[in-house]
């Protein structure tokens, strides 16, 4: 006979159910434990109210984050237990991996190439976006509706657009290719096209929460610093590059940062975009494949550790740079 939905289902709805008391009861302890030991009432309410969060944090996130350091130095397939083995993994990483440096070098160019490119797309939106004219708010919604597109089915929207045969683009760029005699590109598939075809696909992040973010820098700017700045003689030009950026820059600086970690952090396009091998592999894929399909899961949480302090070392180049360019109204230097 088969099994129900509900016998199916069951079991995970008590387990559920089961971890919700659990966590009741644990705040109801709390609280009572933190007045027992002389804790203000509405201090100890507070106190056990953001447990389940710290649980959170403990279980689902730092454990995780040690755990996976600790796979680091170890050789582990998910069936056996973990092999302690140093420092082999980063070793064989950056001397006798083949995959690591084109790995690597792909994604960096992919950033230097996404981030600038997308960060002055998503200024000149918000910038149109800010002006006053007629059915503005729906344009804002319009231009927004990329950001809550789910990742896996822009790609393979963009996956179709591009495609040599029956793609938009080649279909849109045909009189083109006519014009100077010459074959479609193949974006995907040819090693060279794979950069420049990733890159084109990530402007599609411009219209979106970068957009919307930047609008709202340039809503806060104050209206009088524009009226000094005519009555001192500045035209368009010299009113946006000495007030508007000046004052946008922080909201910048926050762009700034999240499109470097989200580009070297690119995965869902990638993943479900085929490339050429001699065209290499982002860097985040290659770990996916480490992990999941090769199942050595110490080296890739290697690979993830190197990722990470590669994201760490550029931010902080950004942030140590910020002084230079970022401005705070009411800073004092």
């Amino acid at each position: 006979m088969g099994i129900s939905a509900w016998e199916t289902y069951l079991p995970t709805l008590l387990h559920w159910l089961a971890t919700g008391s659990g966590i009741i009861v644990l705040i109801l302890l709390l609280n009572r434990i933190l007045q027992a030991l002389g804790v203000k009432h509405e201090t100890a309410t507070g106190y056990a109210l953001i447990l389940p969060w710290i649980l959170g944090l403990l279980i689902w996130s730092l454990y995780p984050f040690a755990r996976s350091l600790y796979l680091s130095f170890t050789e582990y397939n998910i069936f056996q237990p973990p092999e302690w083995v140093g420092f082999q993994h980063y070793v064989t990483m950056f001397t006798k991996d083949t995959e690591f440096w084109p790995a690597l070098r792909l994604t960096l160019l992919y950033a230097a190439f996404n981030v600038p490119l997308g960060l002055a797309g998503a200024l000149g939106v918000a910038l149109l976006l800010n002006r006053d004219v007629r059915g503005i708010g729906i344009w804002r919604t319009v231009y927004y509706l990329p950001a809550v597109l789910p990742a896996a089915a822009v790609a393979l929207l963009w996956r179709w657009m591009l495609s040599p045969t029956s793609g938009l683009i080649n279909l849109v760029l045909r009189p083109v290719y006519q014009l100077l005699n010459v074959e479609p590109l193949q974006w995907f598939t040819e090693p060279k096209l794979v950069l420049p075809s990733f890159v084109i696909m990530g402007m599609w992040g411009i219209f979106g929460a970068n957009a919307v973010i930047l609008l709202a820098g340039l809503k806060n700017i104050p209206q009088h610093l524009y009226e000094a700045a005519e009555l001192d003689g500045a035209n368009g030009w010299q009113k946006f590059w000495n007030v508007t950026i000046p004052m946008l820059s922080s909201t910048m600086f926050y762009n700034l940062i999240t499109g470097i970690i989200g580009a070297l952090q690119i995965f869902t396009q990638a993943f479900f975009i085929p490339i050429p091998r001699r065209a290499g592999t982002f860097f985040n894929v290659s770990i996916y494949r480490e992990a999941f399909q090769f199942r050595h899961m110490g080296y890739a949480s290697a690979m993830a550790w190197v990722n990470l302090v590669i994201i760490l070392l550029i931010t902080l180049l950004v942030f140590r740079s910020s002084a230079a360019w970022v401005y705070y109204e009411g800073e004092t230097r």
